[in-house]
């Protein structure tokens, strides 16, 4: 169905219309609901030694579609034990309809029957240390102070680029450009449209990395675009026109647009961290698919 919509909480998505919107509005109400439930359950387990949320929550910029990022510290005897209980814990604060993990890791992702999801995480003080993605956080349990000081010596800390990341960034940016070249002749067409994906969101993370924002973990597109992005118009309106079809000329005119945006941003990652920038190397590279 299509038409212009929208929902209670200023989200806008014109060109869809949802026969689930009744449900969606009581998205925040369900969701306050599960954590009180999360949290009724957690602040009597002696064995939990802290419980806090990041994510919109942390950063309280919640939306209708906000889910749920918890984080339980439990003492290092116990870590094991709920580690593999991780699902069957996550049953006792309302209705799953599906598990979204691999069983060896330390985190699930609860699906609700509310539409509400869940990312647990549970850790060992000794693995929590002072980051960047522990400065927007909601500490709702820690009767020993312990996040609390983590937090505190997180603020102090910023986003600092490093000669290794950058490498990684623009190496894999190559990567891709090169191998979505690879996939049109091979009339792969998904692997090439992922590949376009991916030289996307690398952009994406340039401009986060040009700003001095910590860029999310790479695949992640969350508040990349939309409302709480950090992004600037111009970036965004670029980024929306970096779009294509299976069509192998739409791939790779797509890809040879994004180019010059990538000189540039470049250029200015070299002179931050003093490498040198090596034009006629790029330019070889890229010749090599253009």
């Amino acid at each position: 169905m299509f038409g212009i919509i929208f929902s209670g909480v200023g989200l806008k998505c014109v060109g869809f219309v949802t026969k689930h919107q009744a449900r969606d509005d009581k998205n925040p109400k369900n969701r306050e609901a599960l954590m009180k439930a999360i949290e009724n359950d957690l602040l009597n387990d002696e064995n939990v030694l802290a419980v806090f949320y990041g994510g919109s929550i942390g950063s309280e910029n919640t939306d209708l579609y906000s889910d749920i990022d918890l984080r339980i510290v439990v003492k290092e005897e116990v870590f094991e034990e709920y580690r593999s209980n991780k699902k069957q814990r996550a049953r006792k604060w309302g209705n799953v309809l599906f598990h979204e993990d691999f069983p060896w890791t330390n985190y699930t992702i609860a699906h609700y029957d509310s539409f509400i999801k869940v990312d647990v995480f549970y850790y060992k003080l000794k693995d929590i240390q002072p980051s960047v993605w522990l400065k927007n956080i909601k500490i709702v349990y820690d009767p020993e102070g312990l996040m609390a000081e983590i937090h505190e010596k997180s603020q102090g800390l910023l986003y600092e680029l490093s000669p290794i990341e950058f490498e990684i960034w623009r190496t894999k940016f190559f990567a891709y450009v090169h191998e979505a070249y690879r996939r049109v002749m091979r009339e792969e067409m998904y692997y090439a449209l992922q590949c376009v994906d991916y030289l996307r969101l690398s952009m994406a993370s340039a401009w986060y990395m040009e700003a001095g924002i910590q860029p999310n973990t790479f695949g992640d597109w969350a508040k990349i675009e939309g409302k709480r992005s950090n992004l600037k118009d111009w970036q965004l309106s670029l980024l929306e026109s970096w779009s294509c079809s299976r069509d192998p000329f739409e791939i790779m005119n797509v890809i040879k647009n994004m180019v010059p945006e990538f000189k540039r941003v470049h250029k200015n990652l070299c002179a931050k961290l003093g490498i040198h920038e090596n034009p006629e190397w790029v330019d070889e590279i890229f010749n090599m698919v253009f």
